[in-house]
């Protein structure tokens, strides 16, 4: 991602105003994106729920600590860009409504969407089985993970063994914590040391942590991790899972259970999948190793962790 990998060489990085590198690869970081575009589709705005196609919006809640390319705010501290936001705004155009951005904490997000209040969650929200009974899912994108640790450290995460002992900085109520929580569980079980869990409220802080040494990695998204690797040049990736651990996952625009906007949603994406705008969005933001080939409804979702 990013044309870079975790063993790459030397990334060449710069700051300038309304971009950012990584590597020879530069990304609009101002308020105007000048963001990949789609035409609507009748035949698919027409099945989009009556409450919604007569509001004349589609709005969608997003992470606003989704992290570099995902989601954040642009040079201007207010304006939420990134892959999700780009990607939602294909959706509202093929459905042919106008997109509202609604930003909001991870927390917040998903509670936000069973109420109704958003229409749509996208923001990088993994399908598992639990969430499948409160949500409809249309995917869009492969889920993965990465290790990330200080670009002097020794350490190497294979198995969920390497991770005993270690103070590992994740978001809570993520699926990543779900897995690293799991393999913890697992470890005692087998005598080794507890995982050192350490919880942070914005990026920056686990890595002014990990910078200091004060943890030892930083478990996220790849895509996120990818980029401060190459941009910050001060940390490497030292693992890499797909998003269940140890099974493949998936990435979905998520909406309220049995509402009917869940077929509008998977056909909109097939349609910018096909016609190559979602290509665009995903070489934009440098993922496109996240590509899927088609986008599916409610397919089989991680499995619930046993307690």
């Amino acid at each position: 991602m990013l044309a870079l990998t975790a063993c790459g060489g030397e990334p060449a990085t710069g700051d300038s105003a309304g971009s950012r590198e990584a590597e020879g690869f530069a990304i609009n970081t101002s308020p105007e994106q000048d963001r990949v575009r789609a035409q609507a589709v009748p035949e698919i705005a027409e099945l989009v729920p009556e409450e919604i196609r007569e509001s004349g919006e589609l709005v969608v809640g997003v992470s606003g600590t989704g992290g570099v390319p995902l989601a954040f705010f642009a040079d201007d501290d207010e304006t939420i860009i990134g892959s999700e936001p780009d990607i939602a705004q294909l959706v509202a155009d093929v459905l042919d409504l106008d997109l509202r951005l609604e930003v909001t904490s991870w927390d917040n997000l998903l509670l936000s969407v069973e109420s109704g209040q958003y229409d749509v969650g996208i923001s990088n929200i993994t399908v598992t089985e639990e969430r499948k009974e409160i949500f409809d899912f249309a995917t869009y994108r492969v889920d993965s993970l990465s290790f990330e640790a200080r670009a002097d450290s020794d350490i190497t995460v294979r198995d969920r063994t390497d991770v005993a002992g270690l103070s590992i900085a994740v978001d809570a109520g993520t699926n990543q914590e779900e897995i690293l929580v799991g393999w913890d569980e697992e470890n005692q079980a087998d005598g080794l040391e507890p995982v050192d869990f350490q919880y942070y409220t914005n990026p920056s802080d686990y890595y002014l942590a990990l910078r200091s040494g004060r943890i030892d990695l930083h478990f996220g998204p790849t895509p996120m991790v990818s980029y401060h690797v190459a941009a910050a040049q001060e940390s490497t990736i030292v693992g890499e899972v797909p998003g269940g651990g140890d099974l493949p996952a998936e990435i979905a625009a998520t909406t309220q259970k049995g509402n009917g906007l869940v077929e509008p949603l998977s056909q909109a994406l097939n349609t910018v999948i096909e016609n190559g705008r979602y290509a665009e969005v995903l070489a934009r933001w440098g993922i496109e190793a996240d590509t899927i080939p088609e986008s599916e409804i409610n397919p089989p979702g991680l499995p619930a962790r046993e307690d």
